[in-house]
């Protein structure tokens, strides 16, 4: 490309502007306006717009239902007769595969469409209620509800809810919503007009897919996990996990409960809730934790909270670490040398098979299928992952302190 073409290059991160209307008086407000954290599952892997001048999208939903509107403005476009046949990318077309059928184009219709948030009820079965009180602000109320691919209204309104996935979540997918093992958790702001009537404000939501388990049980699996940016750190997140557990929990077919590949700030999340939850078990008491993980930690917290093994094992580490005091060097050591045995056990299996297979091996051959790491190498290794680790884990704990 040219240089004097690059000036209609655009990263589409800077374009893009979203907004959750509630009102007519915010589609003026820049601070009701919030940008993308990625553009590249609908524009391309460089994330790049080609082809406009002073480009400007925006999806703009009705705060509550989600109405959709798409506008996209530029001053000038490329013309394919002036410029060797190059063509502008088509950036509404893009727009299609992914957004809602019946956005719509014209902004008067959308402020028309803005009544329909007046009537505006979360579909579902509510299972939770609460308040956030923000540090510069007022209380605000909350409320957590419960749907199936069944509940009626609701699939034609996640049509409109999933489309924020391909903008926050990396390598997101729309679920199939044929199958009706799939559950959806919904968080809503229930707030007041000016004028005193109650409305509804979509702030969060979660899928979660029912496994089976053999012979009668269910493993459920919560999958997609997102707060809209307007709603981030209010806490929302662990109040609708929470809300996630008190619905499984007290399913008998329920076995336990897993994470899809969660990513680093939601398993932070999720530490967290699980940490305030297990440090009321009695086997997570102080006494319990200096005396290593037990199997009746699995126990507890798979019967009573529906964790699974792996997890226990870490909230185990988190408490005992909270429960540590890293100035007594022997207890510290102690937990260190824990943490780090748990982190080295899938190379001391390796390295047993290794063993096993330079039994059976010429040497030669053994020599040509095997890399022997060092053990200044393995020690930097556990070293890094431990650091990391317990970073992880105080960030944890620093939340749990402030509660």
């Amino acid at each position: 490309m040219t240089d004097a073409l690059c000036h209609l290059v655009v990263d589409g991160n800077d374009v893009l502007e979203f907004k959750l209307v509630r009102s007519v008086d915010d589609l003026e407000n820049e601070e009701t306006s919030f940008g993308p954290d990625m553009c590249h599952q609908v524009f391309g892997e460089n994330e790049n717009i080609f082809g406009y001048t002073d480009l400007h999208i925006k999806l703009y939903y009705s705060a509550g239902s989600l109405q959709t509107y798409l506008g996209i403005d530029y001053t000038d476009k490329i013309e394919p007769s002036k410029s060797e046949g190059m063509k502008a990318d088509d950036v509404e077309g893009a727009l299609t595969k992914v957004i809602a059928p019946g956005y719509i184009t014209n902004l008067d219709h959308f402020v028309s469409q803005l009544k329909k948030d007046e009537s505006f009820t979360p579909h579902g079965k509510m299972l939770h209620a609460f308040n956030v009180t923000p540090f510069d602000g007022e209380s605000r109320s909350f409320e957590v509800y419960y749907c199936e691919t069944s509940t009626q209204g609701f699939l034609e309104y996640h049509q409109r809810l999933q489309t924020f996935l391909l903008w926050y979540v990396d390598a997101a997918s729309f679920i199939d919503v044929d199958d009706d093992q799939w559950t959806f958790f919904t968080v809503f702001e229930k707030y007041q007009t000016s004028e005193g009537s109650v409305r509804y404000a979509t702030a969060a939501y979660a899928t979660v897919y029912r496994y089976y388990a053999y012979p009668n049980h269910q493993r459920p699996r919560i999958s997609q996990v997102l707060t809209l940016p307007p709603f981030r750190k209010l806490g929302i997140c662990a109040q609708m996990l929470q809300a996630v557990y008190s619905h499984f929990i007290i399913i008998p077919e329920v076995i336990d409960l897993t994470v899809e590949d969660p990513s680093p700030d939601f398993q932070r999340v999720r530490d967290y809730v699980d940490a305030k939850n297990c440090e009321r078990l009695p086997a997570f008491q102080p006494a319990a934790l200096y005396l290593g993980f037990s199997a009746e930690m699995a126990i507890q917290a798979r019967n009573k909270f529906k964790i699974n093994k792996k997890q226990a094992r870490r909230i185990y580490e988190i408490l005992r670490l909270k429960n540590t005091n890293t100035s007594d060097k022997t207890a510290y050591l102690n937990y260190r040398l824990d943490v780090k045995n748990r982190l080295n056990a899938p190379f001391q299996k390796k390295k047993l098979e290794m063993k096993k297979l330079q039994k059976v091996l010429k040497p030669e051959e053994f020599v040509a299928t095997v890399t022997v790491t060092g053990a200044n190498e393995t020690q930097a290794r556990l070293s890094s992952q431990y650091h990391s680790l317990e970073i992880e884990y105080r960030r944890v704990i620093h939340r749990m302190e402030q509660d």
